[in-house]
């Protein structure tokens, strides 16, 4: 079994114990995803199976979309519901304040991590030490919000829209645009609806994933890891020269059908399956391997 699955993460699950319940179910041992998420979110989470795990470090696109919800006037130690309230503070925003200063955050901004994270700073995770009650200074990171927009305000409480880079933390969002109001902001709820190219429309819950097994689809239901790499240019080998790059042979790249300007391909047979990525030496011109998906024979 190899391929791609998208879950519709539930709530209260850790993306770990997603692969745990898939492992499973699926009854496979080579199980990866990209893009974890906190326990209180829902949402895309791309899983990885067979030998489309040795594609998880090579993702291109690490964008995301959510939907959040906040409550303002409220501070708490994680930054979200899930955490301990350390202070309170009345809201006095109205509406038109709110979506102007959400507004303000498009563009590159810059984060502190929360400590509630799983950031290494000196080879610790931050939530080890925020779980022993110590906090530490951290340094801020650039990030991306490519567009934000406020779907709802209703009293204290805001809905957004987020699409953002790698990295962005949802939850300090939140908090920043509280602290820029002057009451504080707590996350109440965060729904991925985009990730690495994948939409809700292409998840599957888990339940739904126990039943493709038991009726025999879910071969169905894999997405084929060659979607990742589908912004490389193609390069199709002749018979012979499939069998010389399965077994590891660098290939001569004036006899392969190269476009000046690329270093870098997504290989296919010449009857059309993926084999894997390559990347063109510019020492020698020649075309060497750099991750195998078909299973060698």
């Amino acid at each position: 079994m190899n391929g791609i699955l998208c879950i519709n993460k539930p709530e209260g699950y850790t993306s770990f114990d997603v692969i745990a319940r898939l492992r499973g179910i699926l009854r496979e041992r080579r199980i990866g995803h990209s893009g974890t998420l906190d326990p209180m979110a829902t949402g895309v989470l791309p899983v990885f199976i067979g030998r489309a795990t040795r594609a998880v470090d090579m993702l291109e696109n690490h964008d995301k979309t959510y939907v959040a919800e906040f409550v303002l006037g409220v501070k708490t130690d994680t930054q979200d519901r899930t955490g301990q309230v350390l202070d309170r503070r009345p809201v006095t925003a109205v509406k038109e304040e709110i979506i102007a200063a959400v507004n303000g955050f498009s563009g590159e901004i810059r984060q502190i991590p929360p400590m509630y994270s799983a950031v290494q700073v000196n080879g610790k995770r931050l939530y080890d030490l925020a779980r022993r009650g110590v906090e530490i200074e951290r340094a801020p990171r650039t990030v991306t919000i490519y567009s934000i927009r406020v779907l709802s305000v209703e009293k204290e409480r805001c809905r957004i829209e987020v699409s953002c880079s790698k990295g962005t933390y949802i939850r300090t969002l939140c908090s920043d645009i509280g602290d820029k109001l002057g009451c504080y902001a707590t996350l109440t709820s965060l729904q991925r609806t985009a990730a690495s190219g994948f939409t809700l429309d292409c998840c599957h819950t888990l339940e739904e994933v126990e039943k493709y097994r038991e009726d025999g689809s879910i071969q169905d239901r894999l997405t084929a890891v060659e979607r990742v790499f589908s912004f490389l240019p193609k390069l199709s080998l002749s018979g012979e020269q499939t069998g010389r790059f399965l077994n590891g042979v660098k290939l001569e790249g004036n006899c392969l059908p190269i476009d000046s300007g690329h270093a870098r391909f997504a290989v296919y047979s010449s009857g059309g399956d993926f084999l894997g990525t390559a990347v063109l030496e510019p020492e020698t011109q020649k075309l060497k391997i750099e991750k195998l998906f078909l299973e060698r024979k």
